[in-house]
């Protein structure tokens, strides 16, 4: 069974309209992610639940990729009218995020040196 309900991970409190931030010429990936993600709190309490759920499920590795398709999909399936945009750029920094924070995580993400940009 897995650990998070629908409900909870597709409650239209908690997902939100993807704000993006403006992009000034000259920012890093990481200026622009941090500026994201300070708008877009909830994109990680996301990605933690769907990680929490492979690893309630036995999962060994995990995917930021799959993990990032499978938010863009519950995404699109709870709201409408809205383009949702989920910058590929963000990946590695929002699994770094995860082991930060779940530091047991570790051992289920590949991660590769950043690229400086």
């Amino acid at each position: 069974m897995p650990v998070y309900q629908q409900e909870q991970l597709l409650g239209l409190d908690d997902i939100q309209r993807v704000q993006q931030p403006a992009i000034h010429p000259g920012q890093s990936i990481q200026q622009r992610f941090e500026a994201f993600h300070a708008l877009n709190p909830w994109v990680l309490r996301h990605l933690e639940a769907l990680t929490q759920d492979c690893v309630a499920k036995g999962f060994r590795r995990v995917g930021i990729g799959m993990l990032f398709e499978l938010l863009r999909w519950r995404y699109g399936e709870a709201t409408h009218g809205d383009a949702f945009r989920l910058n590929n750029n963000f990946r590695s920094r929002y699994v770094r995020l995860l082991i930060e924070r779940h530091p047991e995580w570790a051992r289920l993400f590949e991660t590769r040196a950043l690229r400086a940009a």
